[in-house]
């Protein structure tokens, strides 16, 4: 990983051609990505259907890089240990997921593993106060949960500037992700406003030359 830079670049391996999902992945790598990063959809907590714990197992055998586990599902306290044993290097869920969020935060960290909350557009920010103090990850949404390819949503700015004060005013060094959206255009604003670290896919893997994407995006 490079410590130089202040951004973090974390892919979205939902974006890449799946029938060549180990050249995609190790592209990333050569191309500078410091996460790769894995959509994981229910079809019930959001309206679309990705892939499973198999999926990130297989991933993980292509690649050295940190996969970061994103849980758009229902139940993510019931799958834990399955991504984890996949091997996950972050898990974030939804702060809106039917679970215990706290006790689903504890067993991700009872697996040596980073954990991260997501919270989506509608949700009020406020909601992620008293979990700051015990998330390595904040994952802030700016488009809907579900598809790829939405357009940013422009509300995410000044949600993103609030989530960072929370994290500041909690003394707490976790990160704050955003995903959707994101491309060359708006990153400059985006990390203007505390984020530390950039889901990216489209804008990545449609570049003609991957490494100078991910470059423009971390400077």
């Amino acid at each position: 990983m490079n410590t130089l830079r202040k951004t973090l670049i974390s892919p979205s391996i939902l974006t890449a051609d799946f029938g060549n999902i180990g050249e995609a992945v190790r592209n990333l790598e050569q191309a500078g990505a410091d996460y790769v990063h894995c959509d994981v959809m229910d079809g019930h907590f959001v309206p679309n259907i990705t892939f499973g714990s198999k999926f990130v197992s297989d991933l993980k055998t292509y690649t050295n890089l940190p996969l970061d586990v994103h849980l758009m599902i229902s139940r993510p306290d019931l799958y834990i240990d399955r991504f984890a044993d996949a091997g996950a290097d972050i898990i974030t869920f939804h702060v809106e997921a039917e679970c215990d969020a706290e006790k689903t935060l504890a067993s991700i960290k009872a697996r040596n593993i980073k954990a991260g909350l997501a919270i989506s557009p509608d949700t009020p920010v406020e909601a992620l106060a008293k979990f700051v103090n015990i998330v390595d990850v904040v994952l802030l949404m700016s488009v809907y949960p579900g598809f790829g390819g939405q357009k940013f949503i422009e509300t995410s700015y000044d949600r993103a500037r609030k989530i960072k004060d929370i994290i500041v005013g909690g003394k707490t060094n976790a990160l704050l992700e955003i995903d959707g959206g994101v491309n060359c255009e708006n990153s400059l604003a985006v990390k203007n406003c505390g984020v530390d670290m950039l889901v990216a896919g489209s804008s990545v893997f449609s570049a003609s030359d991957m490494r100078e994407a991910i470059k423009r995006l971390a400077e």
